[in-house]
């Protein structure tokens, strides 16, 4: 027999050698939650009101007669107190010999303040709630290995107070994003995730079988087309905050579950949104952290109005000393990536490669709040090609009216003004698809019932897509996304 099963095996025997009949009762009572109680402690104690606490008991401390223990509802933390004189032989004798470490108890009491004026609970009665027949980790000898901690993450939580803040941080945000969008008049919405031809995205998606019907369908890769299928029918600013799926690699950046924010607003443009995302972002981040300069990774960021802008084209010149992007060939351009250990798909196409080049050399670079804009139109399928025109010359052309955002190095949002002429983007679609017949996995599928409402006319739109997962790593210092994700994906053991 292990350590571990002596262990649950002794608590087991002591209810039994105890007459324990009632270890997981149906119900419980509670007049106050501990961060309530803590509030209201002095006027409570004055007035020796009765109280009646639930929790778990995170330590116990004998002395003789009497026991200390402390223990914690999930909104707060209290010590009590329990004397033999008070709640008679039996009734501590039976505290003594049942309760363990991890065991939630209900305990009616008074408060009271110790000579060292600890607020504190002195229990007239108790009963379990449900015993710990498994011994929690010790605080510093416990979950040290990461890997396990996010297989254990009901362990982590309780043992971390750094991991519960991050994951309220999360929450904050999460709040923040919602009343934002509700104040600027979007209307939240839901959309499907299990769709029968995934879009929205250039990525690989999971495909399962609908059995009743008798069909293929795929874990969405983004909700986008589905979005823009509201402002045809008459919805004109939408969001949802919701998860996607992409089978791709994991790494500090990716997971295969993620969640993401989607914002589609009719009679907007690209320009109008990098506004929205700087008010968005600055008051974000006020509110989750209390201030506009945060720490990642090591820098300070200002997260203020009036980020910078730059173009696809600029950052490649100026971080991966490649002028000249667009004017560059696909074989110059293979031949520029293997010289900076850039590994690129043999069907990669030339916007492709210039987008895997920004990502490895360029992006990291990028530490303050900067948007990269005019991507290669070849791999922004949805957006609109640019026509800005820069001093007397139009946006030469190849380029899509679209945006990132990068901070610390991370891309957080990608936006742009919405491609919405039905032929066009047919035209867009089946470049797509001839991409994916040469062997190019990472492309957006021909969507006949897209195309059909783009039909009935969809008007001038801009749309973004924010990291939620990734937006939570900045505000947390956090370097790994698996650290701001509950149940993060992991290889089954």
């Amino acid at each position: 027999m292990s350590a571990l099963d002596e262990i649950r095996a002794a608590r087991i025997g002591k209810l039994n050698d105890e007459g324990v009949e009632e270890a997981y009762p149906q119900s419980c009572a509670r007049t106050h939650t501990l961060a309530d109680l803590d509030q209201k402690f002095s006027s409570l104690h004055t007035k020796k009101v009765e109280v009646r606490a639930v929790g778990r008991v995170r330590t116990i401390r004998g002395h003789g007669g009497s026991i200390f223990f402390d223990f914690d509802d999930g909104t707060g933390a209290m010590q009590a107190y329990i004397q033999k004189h008070l709640v008679g032989e039996e009734t501590f004798n039976l505290f003594e010999n049942v309760v363990d470490i991890g065991d939630f108890l209900e305990v009616n009491g008074v408060p009271f303040f110790t000579k060292n004026r600890e607020k504190t609970i002195s229990v007239f009665s108790w009963r379990m709630l449900a015993k710990s027949i498994r011994p929690l980790p010790e605080k510093w000898h416990g979950l040290q290995d990461a890997e396990e901690r996010f297989r254990q993450r009901p362990l982590d939580l309780l043992m971390n107070p750094v991991v519960r803040a991050r994951f309220e941080a999360r929450s904050k945000l999460l709040r923040s994003l919602r009343a934002f969008f509700e104040k600027e008049g979007f209307q939240e919405v839901e959309t499907p995730m299990l769709q029968p031809i995934p879009g929205g995205a250039l990525a690989r998606p999971f495909i399962t079988h609908h059995n009743a019907l008798d069909a293929d369908f795929y874990l969405r890769v983004a909700p986008e087309l589905y979005l823009k299928r509201l402002l045809v029918g008459g919805l004109p600013r939408v969001f949802e905050i919701g998860k996607n799926f992409r089978n791709e690699g994991i790494d500090a950046l990716h997971n295969p579950e993620f969640t993401e924010l989607e914002a589609y607003a009719a009679f907007e443009d690209a320009q109008g949104f990098m506004t929205l995302i700087e008010r968005l972002f600055e008051k974000a981040t006020k509110e989750v952290t209390g201030k506009h300069i945060i720490l990642f990774n090591g820098n300070e960021i200002v997260i203020k109005n009036g980020f910078r802008r730059m173009s696809f084209e600029e950052a490649l010149a100026r971080y991966a000393l490649l002028p000249n992007f667009f004017e560059q060939s696909r074989d110059a351009l293979v031949v520029a990536a293997k010289q900076m250990g850039v590994l690129i798909d043999k069907n990669a196409s030339h916007g492709k490669i210039g987008d895997e080049i920004f990502r490895k050399v360029a992006r990291p670079h990028l530490i303050p709040p900067t948007f990269i804009t005019h991507h290669p139109l070849d791999i922004s399928p949805l957006a609109k090609e640019s026509k800005e025109k820069e001093g007397r010359l139009a946006c030469p052309a190849g380029r899509a009216e679209r945006f990132q955002l990068i901070i610390g190095g991370v891309e957080l949002v990608n936006g742009y003004s919405e491609l919405n002429d039905p032929l066009e983007q047919r035209e867009r679609f089946e470049a797509q698809e001839k991409l994916r017949a040469g062997g190019e996995e990472e492309v957006t599928r021909l969507d006949e019932n897209y195309l059909e409402a783009l039909e009935y006319g969809m008007p001038p739109a801009a749309g973004l897509g924010i990291g939620v997962d990734r937006l939570v790593q900045l505000l947390t210092d956090t370097h790994n996304i698996k650290e701001v994700i509950l149940f993060p994906t992991l290889r089954p053991r």
